[in-house]
């Protein structure tokens, strides 16, 4: 109740003055800044579009303020990142004017160093053409999935109930329905606040099986059959890593587990919810590939894939060995870079631990070419992906999707105060606490997830226009480049080299390459690692 601390001193010299109105000119006018300061405050308490003035109605204008004061300091606000890189500036700015239908246009050129190294561009065309961004999308599911999903290539990323509020669940579902795009549960399950809206869900089933589990924590098939087959359930995915913390697990401490977080998951209420490192349904290669294979004939034959970041690159590949073994592939992979976020995690895994998503993604699309497979499989990405350049660069490396969740934070009112472990979140975004949740109002906030979605897309179609295609899908690695140097400048077809169609399969493929896939067994993750 601090927050409303300010409010309520002002309210109480309000009353002490009006008491004491007649005593002395400087108590009358006292009175009067008071009562304004209290209405405006009052009025803030309600108003619907400030979400930081409704949890903070008298400090959060200090923010407003500041913003104000000139346009370089608005910019410098606004536009800059937490960790202040060239590569994230703007990142907020973009989200904002995109969800709020602002304008999203500056003068003056670039603000970035064109000759520092890392500075990417995507080639122009002089035939430039005009792409229709209702056309970006694809359907997902191989030759075993009978209820193929038509999806866009921009969806909401993994993020759970629980992690993230009521509200917040809400705005981001009601959104994902109105823009007609895809909303990933995150493996915290479905709560009744992703089904109040009835937009599509991507299930994430992860290693606590939240939502199809027995008290003991393993996995519960006929409960997993009730829910994937709601027609809301569009696809299911196996989280076997997060970018954020990949190999770690967690748990959400006991106190922080209400009653609607112990329904959607299948927990006791009060009870520790932990998500083991490893999961207990599969310890092989080939068990995964099987167990994917028995979730889709449990869904009645919705599209089943599977979520990783990369990081022994032989694990990957005795995957890949046991989908060809047993001749059973999953209808998509998702990569997840290192770059993702999470509400919390340990330093050294936020920063160390795990493959960046260019360099995981590329590994994946090239492998999959060496063995034949790319075209069976579609490929998802996630990892700090927020604007129509963001997804040029990861589409021309091979993904045919994107997942974005701090974009679709930023549109709900994130405003990364870096609360999200404490509870208590500023702006009702990542919180259980039911008065701050109530500054993030879902009508307001869902209409700004649709507008970023179909803003980024309109953004998107403008970019791949300039360089002269109709689809995403005609980006190539060899349009991107990047500064190496002050002088020096290569191609992503340069940087990130791909396999030749079936090269791994007939012998042609480059020695490490071949040597990796010689030594993966579709018996074991790890039986095989040889240096």
């Amino acid at each position: 109740m601090q927050r409303y601390s300010t409010l309520s001193v002002t309210l109480i010299l309000t009353a002490a003055s009006l008491f004491h109105y007649n005593f002395h000119p400087i108590i009358s006018i006292s009175f009067w800044i008071f009562l304004g300061l209290s209405l405006i405050g009052i009025y803030n308490l309600f108003q619907r579009q400030h979400s930081i003035l409704r949890n903070y109605p008298l400090i959060g204008l200090m923010r407003f303020f500041l913003e104000s004061i000139r346009k370089e300091m608005r910019q410098y606000f606004i536009e800059s990142d937490t960790d202040g890189t060239p590569f994230s500036r703007n990142k907020r700015a973009i989200v904002y004017q995109r969800s709020k239908k602002q304008l999203d246009k500056r003068p003056f050129g670039t603000i970035l160093d064109v000759y520092e190294p890392g500075y990417e561009w995507l080639s122009h065309s002089l035939a430039p053409r005009r792409p229709d961004p209702k056309s970006f999308r694809l359907v997902i599911g191989g030759k075993n999935c009978t209820k193929p999903y038509s999806a866009s290539i921009f969806n909401i990323s993994a993020m759970s109930f629980g992690a993230l509020s009521a509200n917040a669940i809400c705005a981001l579902n009601k959104g994902a329905k109105k823009g007609n795009f895809a909303h990933d549960t995150g493996e915290g399950s479905i709560s009744i606040h992703h089904r109040e809206f009835g937009g599509d869900l991507i299930w994430e089933i992860g290693s606590g099986y939240f939502g199809c589990r027995n008290n003991d924590g393993s996995f519960n098939a006929a409960r997993f059959a009730e829910q994937a087959r709601a027609d809301q359930v569009k696809m299911i995915e196996i989280k076997l890593s997060q970018g954020a913390k990949p190999g770690h697990g967690g748990v959400l401490p006991g106190a922080k587990v209400t009653q609607e977080i112990a329904e959607a998951r299948g927990v006791r209420i009060g009870e520790d919810c932990v998500s083991p490192a490893s999961h207990p349904a599969f310890s092989t290669p080939v068990e995964l590939i099987q167990f994917v294979s028995r979730l889709r004939q449990l869904s009645d034959g919705k599209p089943v894939g599977f979520k990783l970041c990369i990081g022994e690159k032989l694990e990957f590949l005795s995957i890949c060995k046991a989908m060809i073994e047993l001749n059973t592939l999953p209808d998509f992979i998702v990569i997840d870079g290192s770059e993702g976020g999470t509400g919390a995690a340990p330093l050294e895994f936020t920063d160390h631990v795990g493959m960046p998503l260019r360099d995981g993604l590329s590994f994946v699309h090239s492998t999959l070419i060496g063995l034949g497979l790319r075209s069976q499989i579609k490929i998802g990405a996630a990892g700090k992906i927020t604007s129509a350049f963001d997804m040029v660069r990861i589409l021309s490396l091979g993904a045919d999707w994107c997942n974005a969740a701090r974009g679709f934070m930023f549109a709900i009112g994130c405003i990364q105060s870096q609360s999200c472990h404490t509870d208590k979140c500023p702006v009702g975004v990542a919180t259980q606490d039911p008065l701050r949740q109530r500054a993030l109002v879902v009508g307001d906030k869902s209409e700004r997830v649709a507008s970023f979605h179909s803003n980024t897309l309109e953004a998107l179609a403008e970019v791949i226009g300039a360089a002269g295609f109709d689809h995403p899908s005609e980006l190539s690695p060899r349009h991107l480049h990047r500064r190496i140097s002050p002088t020096t400048t290569l191609s992503y077809a340069k940087l990130f080299p791909l396999l030749a169609e079936n090269s791994l399969l007939d012998g042609s493929a480059d020695i490490e390459s071949l040597s990796l896939w010689n030594k993966a067994s579709a018996e074991s993750f790890t039986t095989k690692q040889i240096d």
